[in-house]
């Protein structure tokens, strides 16, 4: 979630400010974007994923981090801040602070309104061009319902959708994981989020 432009920097002279503040900023090949405060519900529904993913990827070689996992993207000059991120063998970081991640395997962003139509469509871009992504999970935040993108051996993104608090998705990530909605929307009460069967469908772009 973000505000409007702070202005124009370079990456280096992003990363040391960044690093010197006590707020995140989102940057895009110039452009710095201030993060603004996530809803109690989707506070609550990263942490109940982050444990769902915690427990299934234990011992298998593969961590989950939530929210503060920095990502450089080079082939867009931009760095992220995703939801949660899953990293599969050994982290690689850009430098030795090790706060900049840069071989993701999944990446998981929580919707909302104000950011559903920017996950789902630049930073899906953004995201797919890292040669280590696998999935790409979306969130909804006002519903119980997943969206999966995985990458398939000839380059193309397979759509998979779950809905409903009975349904589960299928993951690829630390060898095949079954993660089911009622987990991830464990805390959430609907009615305060908002102030099935699964499907699958054409490869995406």
């Amino acid at each position: 979630m973000v505000s409007q432009p702070k202005g124009l920097l370079t990456p280096a002279e992003y990363l040391a400010a960044e690093r010197r503040g006590t707020t995140k900023h989102e940057y895009y090949d110039g452009t710095v974007v201030a993060m603004v405060g996530a809803s109690w519900a989707h506070n609550l529904i990263v942490g109940d994923t982050y444990y769902a993913l915690a427990t299934r990827l234990n011992h298998t070689g593969c961590e989950p981090v939530a929210n503060d996992m920095r990502v450089w993207v080079p082939t867009r000059r931009s760095y992220l801040y995703p939801d949660l991120v899953v990293v599969c063998g050994a982290p690689e970081f850009q430098d030795s602070a090790v706060d900049t991640l840069l071989n993701p395997t999944l990446v998981a962003e929580v919707l909302s309104p104000s950011t559903a139509a920017f996950d789902l469509g630049a930073k899906f871009a953004y995201y797919r061009s890292l040669p280590s992504l696998q999935e790409y999970l979306l969130i909804a935040q006002e519903r119980p319902h997943l969206t999966l993108y995985r990458r398939e051996a000839d380059g193309r993104w397979w759509l998979s959708e779950a809905e409903g608090l009975a349904a589960s998705i299928e993951l690829l990530t630390g060898g095949g994981l079954t993660l089911p909605l009622a987990e991830v929307y464990a805390r959430v009460r609907f009615a305060e989020a908002a102030g099935g069967a699964s499907g699958e469908g054409e490869p995406g772009a």
